[in-house]
């Protein structure tokens, strides 16, 4: 008599805009790792420009299953777990460093030659593998709702680009941008003490920079000179401490270099189609003594610092998440996050 295989339904990514809800096999924990039931999966930026482009190089190949933002509930355990039981509410982030090649001895873990990602979140259940069991998977207390608890990832990697900018309370600060991202570096940099400005586009977007933690806000469609005027709300109009781009155009990164000061940072936070060039201005940047660099992913640290955020009641989570859909929903969603639709996260609940 043979096994009998039980089933889940999952979301699994065909190619450019082609997403299907088919019946899987659950998967059984091998050694070292965890089966989560799913609770609630965000849908992400990333996840939007995998499902626009049908690919994402680093990350996955098609078909695949798909989704990265998760919480749920253990419901497997493998051989020689004995951090997690069944039954533990957990957050398991999308991926986890090897903590042995060249980047993660220098401190790097987020440019880890081995960087193991994980995909999948948009199911009932998803497996987690050993090393991220190990390394990125934190218990979540009672009183945290899933979907709050999903946001980690995400906060992990803003948290971790507003500590590579050097930022100190008090510094003021330029967000380019008022989407998912833009939004969630808002909301980090006022709960660490700077005075943020916001560079938004939209209408809604003006009401929710103010609600995450803008002082001031420039809608772009009603400046006539976006540099000039964020320049104009800083002391001899110098320009801010630290400029965050989180639109990832070309435009946007210049605007980034114009808005800091002299001495200042420059995050290029968005990550620009690849092959896209920028043109800068190579005086301004050499005699002002500007420092660029841009930030990429998490390490374990930040997560547990995104996730103690959380945790705590700091970050508006209730706020930021706009939106509950069922899974057999996600095409719809995403088609109508595609189409600049209001919400800022719309949580799966499988």
């Amino acid at each position: 008599m043979g096994t009998i295989v039980q089933e889940m339904t999952a979301a699994v990514l065909y190619g450019r805009e082609d997403v299907r809800i088919e019946r899987l096999p659950i998967p059984i924990a091998g050694p070292g790792e965890i089966i989560v039931r799913v609770q609630a999966a965000l849908t992400c930026g990333t996840d939007l420009k995998i499902y626009r482009r049908g690919y994402h190089a680093r990350m996955l190949t098609l078909p695949v299953p798909f989704g990265h933002e998760l919480s749920g509930i253990v419901h497997e355990v493998g051989p020689g777990v004995t951090t997690f039981h069944t039954g533990d509410r957990v957050v398991a982030l999308n991926s986890a460093p090897c903590d042995e090649c060249y980047y993660c001895r220098h401190n790097q873990q987020n440019l880890c030659d081995d960087l193991l990602f994980n995909n999948g979140a948009y199911a009932e259940f998803i497996s987690i593998p050993a090393r991220i069991v190990e390394k990125n998977t934190l218990l979540v207390p009672g009183n945290v709702p899933f979907e709050h608890a999903a946001l980690t990832e995400p906060l992990a990697c803003v948290v971790r680009g507003l500590e590579e900018s050097n930022a100190r309370p008090g510094d003021s600060i330029v967000v380019i941008g008022g989407g998912p991202i833009g939004l969630m570096f808002m909301h980090v940099a006022q709960l660490a003490g700077l005075h943020v400005i916001a560079v938004v586009k939209r209408n809604r977007q003006v009401t929710m920079a103010r609600t995450f933690g803008a002082e001031h806000v420039i809608q772009i469609t009603a400046a006539a000179d976006p540099i000039a005027a964020v320049r104009s709300l800083t002391p001899g109009r110098r320009g801010v401490d630290i400029a965050v781009e989180a639109v990832a155009t070309p435009t946007a990164w210049q605007w980034a270099v114009d808005m800091v000061r002299k001495g200042g940072i420059v995050n290029f936070f968005g990550g620009c189609a690849a092959g896209t060039r920028v043109d800068l201005d190579t005086n301004r940047l050499h005699y002002n003594d500007i420092t660029l660099k841009a930030s990429f992913h998490h390490t374990p640290a930040t997560a547990r610092r995104a996730f103690d955020l959380i945790r705590s009641g700091q970050f508006k989570c209730r706020e930021y998440i706009t939106g509950h859909a069922p899974l057999s929903e996600l095409d719809s969603v995403l088609r109508r996050l595609m189409n600049r639709s209001s919400d800022i996260k719309t949580a799966i609940i499988p």
